[in-house]
């Protein structure tokens, strides 16, 4: 079926012009919520709105990927200046079908921006909107509406059940890390390094090239996870004798994340060039004669070592902590005979994969669910779901 399409200026009233943002430090706590583009912010003293209508985010919104950003406020609220404000003309279209419309399309041809995707006011007015008459509009969404309720509970369930798999797998480390053994002794890492931690190397920024050599970034060790495609490269000069190359089998901590990430860990595995470490991740360089790297690396992941990180982490940006080499040195470790602590780390490895196996299975199940919520919107908006009898 052929609808027509009107432009969004033609079916709403833009409000964008009562849009005041606050800065934070000015923001007085009251009880009317503060929006931006993809939800409430705050809740502040004062409203600039009271009635029904419909935002849509202008900065930093997803737009095209299938997570969009425009929903629905009601009552008093206050909106900030990176979402616009709308009010549809509502014997024309509804609120819910131009809701669904706008999180459902590609609208990249709208979107300037590259680093934060923007929809401008200019281009938000000109975005087509197909249009069937309000009777076929509440219909369709009824049926849009029954069927993204099923599909929500079905997210939930999944998102819980990926929640639940991951923290097995800590619970199971807690239990092995925080009982002493029979023959376990209990030392500070720097009992089983050979060598201080030490700091990698970043090159100077005027280096960064497309092309060179590999320098791992954050991205490579967070997530207690090696991966040696984040990386960027460098054109600087070398020492190929220097401290800052990585090796496999190399355990690698970070030094400074957020107050979450900071100090995770991971086992260098399959580089197959020569790469480098940057300074913002220590090496640490174990006596294998007393510990087994893999031992030690489940045992940095533990949440008993976890808290000690994260309680050390040191600095005046909220967002950003570090922790130095004597926090890693002093860590408190436990450990049995060499024998033992490969005995536990085979377990912990399957127990992992397993682990792995089942997060991969549920965020596929996740990425699925989104696909089959844009193939139902794009069906509603091509006119495929005109004859759905419910």
């Amino acid at each position: 079926m052929s609808w027509p399409t009107v432009k969004i200026s033609e079916l709403c009233e833009i409000l964008d012009n009562k849009r005041k943002p606050i800065t934070k430090k000015n923001r007085i706590e009251g009880p009317y919520p503060y929006y931006g583009a993809t939800g409430i912010l705050d809740y502040v003293e004062g409203y600039l709105f009271d009635e029904d209508l419909v935002l849509i985010g202008e900065d930093g919104a997803k737009w095209g990927s299938g997570d969009n950003s425009a929903f629905a406020i009601t009552g008093k609220t206050w909106v900030n200046n990176h979402a616009h404000v709308v009010k549809p003309f509502r014997d024309k279209i509804l609120d819910s079908w131009l809701i669904y419309f706008l999180n459902g399309e590609d609208l990249f041809d709208f979107i300037t921006g590259m680093t934060v995707p923007k929809l401008n006011q200019g281009k938000l007015k000109e975005i087509p909107v197909p249009l069937p008459p309000i009777t076929e509009q509440k219909r369709i969404v009824s049926v849009l509406d029954t069927v993204f309720a099923d599909l929500e509970q079905t997210r939930v369930k999944t998102e819980q059940n990926l929640k639940n798999a991951r923290e097995l797998f800590d619970s199971y480390l807690q239990q092995v890390f925080s009982q002493k053994g029979e023959g376990w002794e209990d030392k500070r890492l720097e009992d089983v390094l050979l060598d201080k931690p030490r700091n990698g190397w970043s090159p100077p920024a005027k280096n960064h090239s497309d092309n060179g050599i590999p320098v791992l970034t954050l991205s490579a060790v967070t997530g207690f996870k090696f991966n040696k495609h984040k990386v960027k490269f460098t054109s600087a000069a070398t020492k190929m004798n220097a401290h800052y190359w990585v090796n496999n089998g190399d355990l690698l901590i970070t030094r400074s994340n957020t107050p979450v990430l900071v100090g995770h860990v991971a086992i260098c595995s399959n580089i197959e060039i020569p790469t480098i470490y940057p300074d913002l991740i220590m090496k640490l360089k174990l006596d294998i004669d007393k510990v087994d790297s893999k031992f030690i690396y489940y045992q940095l992941r533990s949440e008993r070592l976890r808290k000690i990180i994260t309680s050390s982490a040191q600095g005046a940006n909220p967002t950003m902590k570090k922790i130095n080499q004597g926090i890693v040195q002093s860590l408190p470790i436990r450990y049995p005979s060499i024998e033992i602590q490969k005995e536990i780390a085979f377990k912990l490895d399957s127990i992992s994969e397993a682990t792995i196996q089942l997060e991969e299975n549920y965020q596929n199940k996740l990425d699925s669910l989104n696909e089959l919520k844009k193939s139902i919107l794009q069906k509603a908006f091509s006119g495929e779901l005109t004859n759905t009898a419910e």
